[in-house]
């Protein structure tokens, strides 16, 4: 559907001939398409060049327009390191930031909302699943707190944000069961375009520093055909990835010992195993697994610009040796069972390997959850 606006429908959806009119029904129609599955108005909806920058709009753009109400920010400290920095660009300005907690599963306990809201509070921001355990936060219990402080104090805030860029290919997606404010989505994660996301503003939340410009019409087009066919295959490839995960998940638990499961064992996405493979340097493992076709990510220092380990990860209470040896498998669309098998066959003689050479030797003291 992308190729007939990038090869020769070039119109300016903002002027008014007929190349222009077209241009514009693609991007009305895309956002009807995105619109039917979160169960919003098509209006509602802002596109954005990320996930990052819709994030940025939520947080920043909300913050801005309501200072008047208030100067405090609640996000979680397991959110995208895009979250973290505009929260703290935002104390440049007078916001105060307070981070909730996860337990040792990675969950945050709702509870704990309930004891910090505050009628300066003008924002709540919690990812719906985040990016290197898969965890599902408890988003649907946070709105009926916050719901239920705004009826106490008869006030329209904190409106309240998640970053459903992670889970939208695999969980419920609509605004209205969900309670949210604002959403955020990533087009390359529902296998569209990269480069495109859109943010869902609720009607009537006041909100700043729109960003003006052309809409990218290719992008927006196959973003929106992306999100209509994910939500089509939503259930099935949900299970089917989810057989897959499993399989890699107890595979390795039993040919190779001394491993941990990052992340709560029931309540994360199917397609996520973080795991910490005790007395390895993970970065190493996937350098050698990368040349064999195998592609990781790890929340070693060794692999962050930062030069700090995973935020999330140790956000969890795992010590910096355990972070170190992590790695995270992600499974998609194109995963298939002779992938897992492949894997299963190869990891074992690595990390025996490593092992042989690693001047670590710890001891288990976290069991799989």
């Amino acid at each position: 559907m992308m190729r007939s606006y990038l090869q020769n429908k070039f119109g300016n959806p903002s002027n008014l001939y007929k190349l222009g009119r077209e241009a514009q029904r693609a991007i009305e129609d895309s956002s009807e398409k995105i619109a039917a599955v979160l169960n919003c108005q098509a209006k509602e909806l802002i596109f954005t060049g990320s996930a990052t920058e819709a994030n940025n709009l939520a947080i920043a753009g909300v913050a801005r327009a309501n200072k008047d109400k208030g100067g405090k920010i609640i996000i979680s400290n397991v959110e995208h390191k895009g979250i973290l920095a505009v929260a703290s660009y935002l104390k440049q300005e007078g916001f105060e930031t307070i981070r909730l907690n996860v337990g040792e599963n990675g969950l945050i306990n709702p509870e704990e909302l309930k004891n910090i809201l505050a009628e300066e509070t003008i924002l709540v921001s919690v990812t719906y699943a985040d990016n290197e355990t898969g965890s599902i936060q408890p988003v649907g219990k946070m709105a009926e707190i916050i719901k239920e402080f705004r009826k106490k104090h008869s006030c329209l805030t904190p409106y309240f944000h998640t970053d459903a860029s992670q889970a939208a290919p695999y969980l419920d997606l609509d605004v209205e069961r969900l309670g949210v404010d604002l959403m955020t989505l990533s087009g390359h994660k529902v296998y569209g375009p990269k480069g495109i996301g859109a943010l869902y503003v609720k009607k009537g939340i006041p909100i700043n520093r729109l960003r003006s410009g052309t809409e990218n019409v290719p992008a927006i087009v196959g973003f929106g055909e992306a999100v209509k066919l994910a939500e089509k295959e939503k259930k099935s490839e949900y299970q089917r990835v989810k057989k897959l995960r499993d399989k890699l998940e107890q595979g390795i638990f039993k040919i190779i010992s001394k491993v941990i499961l990052n992340g709560h064992l029931a309540k994360r996405l199917p397609n996520f195993l973080n795991i910490s493979i005790l007395d390895i340097e993970g970065e190493a493992l996937l350098l050698y697994l990368d040349e064999i076709g195998i592609y990781v990510n790890t929340g070693s220092a060794c692999n962050s610009q930062s030069l700090e380990p995973s935020h999330i990860l140790t956000a969890l209470g795992r010590p910096h040796e355990y972070v170190h040896g992590s790695v995270r498998f992600t499974l998609g669309r194109y995963s298939q069972e002779n992938d897992i098998d492949y894997v299963l066959k190869n990891l074992p003689p690595l990390v025996e390997k490593l092992r042989k050479i690693s001047p670590l030797k710890l001891k288990l003291g976290k069991k799989k959850q």
